[in-house]
C-alpha cells in the first residue's frame, strides 16, 4: 500500500473547494501510478464539475501536489 501525503497548497485548495480528502484517497487508491508526475481527471458523484489531481509518486509515496475541479466544461 502506497502513502499517500498531501501538500500544503492541496489542503487548501481541497478546503476552498469542498473537496474530502477522502474522495482523492478514494480516487488515487484504484489506480496503479508508476514513478513520476501524473495528471489525473476523474468524474465524482458529489462534485459538478471533474476533479483534476495531479500528483508526484516516490518510491512507496504518493504526494498530491494539488486538486480542483475542471471549470471550464471539459467533461470525461
Amino acid at each position: 500500500m502506497m502513502n499517500i501525503k498531501f501538500s500544503r497548497h492541496a489542503k487548501r485548495r481541497a478546503k476552498l473547494y469542498a473537496i474530502a480528502e477522502s474522495t482523492v484517497i478514494a480516487i488515487l487508491a484504484n489506480m496503479n501510478l508508476l514513478q513520476g508526475e501524473h495528471e489525473i481527471i476523474k468524474k465524482v458523484a458529489d462534485i459538478a464539475y471533474p476533479l483534476k489531481i495531479i500528483v508526484s509518486v516516490e518510491k512507496d509515496t504518493i504526494t498530491v501536489i494539488t486538486n480542483y475541479p475542471l471549470k471550464k466544461g471539459r467533461k470525461r
